[in-house]
């Protein structure tokens, strides 16, 4: 795994740049980032451009040895830009107008803008495509950050009617899909529709659903405009896209599929205090991360990159944009590193190389101090590199044996009608990976069209639309399979499928969802001893060749079975969802093995890797070839298998 840096010479004056990248050099790092947020530096005045510092940066790097990763400035468009051109600017939900002052102030939708990002992406890629240095290309920078995704622009709401259009052909097909007679709100024509915003009391669910859709589909033709444009002037480069955690407005496997490279972009306490974790579990991890978090990322950006992922930004200590900023332990820094290296990730680079004293992010850290001396996490940087090293050579990482899927479409579904206030599958695909983790199992996260042949068990947590060729899938996969509530609940017109829920599923287990609830904070339904239901229950119709395996104490099914396949019918607690996932592990061949809350283990090949998130030292009885034993808290320990 190659070790990097983001870096921003614009920011600083030159006399630092040449002893920046020799101390990187020495540092064992190996490329920088650099452009993505640079265009008024490049493009001061309307077609007047100063490319010449860029290119004395990227020539000062390539001397030192190290490889560039260059980024679009998309993100970024400058004042005269917007001067020019306020319509390229989006609006909020509210249908303000969210201006100039920060950054990823324009609006998918707006083609005006479209062409800005072409003409200077086309730029770039003319001037540095063919450079040495350069071995890949970042599209724009974190598509979607601080909400800007959806949009309610005049460009939005032409883009969606044309959007609608092409969907469903005539009107009067959208007003059936949406189920329109209701309440009076069928359309004439496309011209009618508005945004699903600002309505009296909410607005339709299927509407919003589409807005979300239509709004996703334009991030993917952004993003593909620039791939065309790179790809042309810089053949033979990697072009990738930062992703961000806890992130679901639009679909990252669309736009995943359209790149070389998945990258996305590494907080583990940042997000530690916007995650679904209880009030405890952010309290024990608070200097560490949740033991989950950062591998549920892993795992799925791996997967939107169809097995190529990189940490393009890697937290180094305290960032400056959460509710509270907490430095990491002693040893964390590295420990993340060594976890990307566990779930094979081709690069990493911390964000950033020096501290800037200036603007919003003054108070993020980097490797260095705002004084240009190392920062805390210098000496970590360094003991991964010499432990990268040391190990040489690392082996594939190879499939996993649990396939957990995960589902943009259905995320929306539930944010367009949760039914119950806390309802979030995000949250929901979360807990169902930490069960799975804290078990030793070794999780893919995939999307609902993978191919599922050779997993032993699969794991459907909130899939909310489950057609017949999932179900095939599932069924031709060989392997057992765990569904959530809500499975099937919905069709991709977002209606309730006409032989009721779980739809497709039906052709592993004949169980019929008739009626469901969703039960507000406190309330919890008992299975005697076994656990307990929260937040959402079914009352299960089942076949006569389905088995209940577990039932609440008020006489309903909860837990179904039929051959290889699993129903559960409720949203169940933690211990309760390990031990039905437990056991169905165990039948599929597996060992499941409960490692408490603070251990986790990955396997890479014949390297196994144990991490220690908690408060406590961990013993162990293998001959480490990284760490030390007993494994400290926020250590790490690395050892190979036996030769046979």
């Amino acid at each position: 795994m190659k070790l990097g840096v983001c870096w921003y010479p614009e920011q600083w004056p030159e006399p630092l740049w040449a002893s920046d990248v020799q101390r990187m050099a020495a540092l064992g790092l190996t490329f920088v980032r650099v452009g993505e947020f640079a265009w008024s530096r490049i493009e001061p005045e309307p077609g007047h451009f100063d490319w010449a510092w860029l290119d004395r940066a990227v020539a000062l790097a390539h001397a030192a040895g190290l490889e560039v990763v260059m980024g679009t400035p998309t993100a970024t468009p400058p004042k005269w830009l917007v001067d020019a051109h306020p319509e390229i600017l989006a609006k909020g939900r509210d249908g303000q107008v969210r201006g100039f002052g920060s950054r990823r102030h324009y609006c998918f939708s707006s083609d005006v803008y479209l062409e800005q990002a072409r003409r200077i992406t086309a730029l770039m890629a003319q001037r540095y495509g063919q450079h040495p240095a350069v071995v890949a290309w970042q599209t724009d920078n974190e598509y979607g950050c601080h909400d800007t995704v959806v949009s309610t622009s005049d460009a939005a709401k032409a883009g969606f009617r044309r959007w609608l259009a092409e969907r469903y052909g005539n009107v009067q097909a959208l007003n059936t899909a949406w189920g329109l007679a209701f309440w009076s709100q069928e359309y004439r024509n496309f011209d009618a529709v508005d945004a699903p915003f600002g309505t009296v009391t909410e607005s339709h669910p299927a509407h919003r659903l589409d807005w979300q859709r239509f709004s996703s589909a334009m991030v993917e033709r952004f993003n593909a405009a620039q791939v065309a444009i790179l790809r042309a002037a810089s053949p033979g480069r990697d072009i990738i896209h930062n992703f961000m955690g806890l992130f679901t407005e639009f679909d990252h496997f669309a736009v995943g599929r359209q790149l070389d490279v998945a990258a996305w972009d590494s907080y583990p306490i940042g997000f530690l205090g916007q995650g679904p974790f209880s009030r405890d579990e952010k309290a024990r991890y608070l200097r560490t991360g949740h033991p989950d978090l950062t591998a549920f990322h892993h795992s799925l950006y791996r997967a939107c990159g169809q097995g190529r992922w990189w940490v393009i930004e890697q937290q180094p200590g305290p960032v400056n944009w959460a509710a509270w900023n907490p430095a990491p332990a002693k040893g964390a820094v590295e420990l993340w590193g060594w976890e990307a290296v566990a779930h094979g990730a081709e690069r990493m680079s911390w964000f950033r190389w020096r501290q800037a004293p200036t603007g919003q992010e003054a108070m993020h850290a980097g490797l260095n101090r705002p004084d240009n001396q190392p920062a805390a996490a210098w000496p970590e940087v360094e003991a991964l590199a010499a432990g990268l090293a040391q190990l040489g050579p690392l082996p594939e990482r190879g499939r996993s044996d649990v396939a957990l899927v995960f589902d943009y479409d259905s995320v929306w579904a539930v944010q367009s009608q949760p039914q119950g206030r806390d309802q979030d599958a995000l949250a929901t695909a979360m807990a169902w990976h930490t069960a799975a983790r804290r078990l030793g199992l070794s999780v893919d996260i995939v999307p609902p069209d993978a191919d599922l042949a050779g997993y032993a068990l699969v794991l459907l947590p909130a899939q909310i639309v489950l057609d017949q060729a999932l179900a095939q899938r599932l069924s031709d996969s060989g392997a057992r399979v765990v569904a959530g509530p809500r499975t099937g609940s919905k069709s991709r017109d977002f209606a309730i499928p006409s032989g009721l829920p779980p739809d497709g599923l039906r052709a592993l287990i004949d169980v019929t969802v008739a009626r469901v609830e969703s039960l507000p904070p406190g309330i919890v339904l008992p299975a005697g001893n076994a656990g307990q239901v929260t937040g959402w229950m079914e009352d299960v119709e089942a076949g006569a060749d389905v088995e209940t395996l577990l039932i609440l104490d008020d006489g309903r099914g909860l837990w179904f079975a039929r051959g290889r396949a699993h129903y559960l019918a409720g949203q169940v607690d933690a211990g309760l969802l390990r031990r039905i996932i437990g056991q169905v592990a165990a039948t599929a061949g597996l060992a499941p093995n409960d490692l408490g809350p603070d251990v986790r283990v990955e396997r890479r090949g014949n390297l196994n890797f144990l991490f220690n998130y908690g408060p406590q030292p961990v013993a162990l009885e293998q001959q480490l070839v990284i760490g030390r034993n007993p494994v400290p808290p926020a250590g790490v320990a690395i050892w190979k298998d036996e030769a046979p």
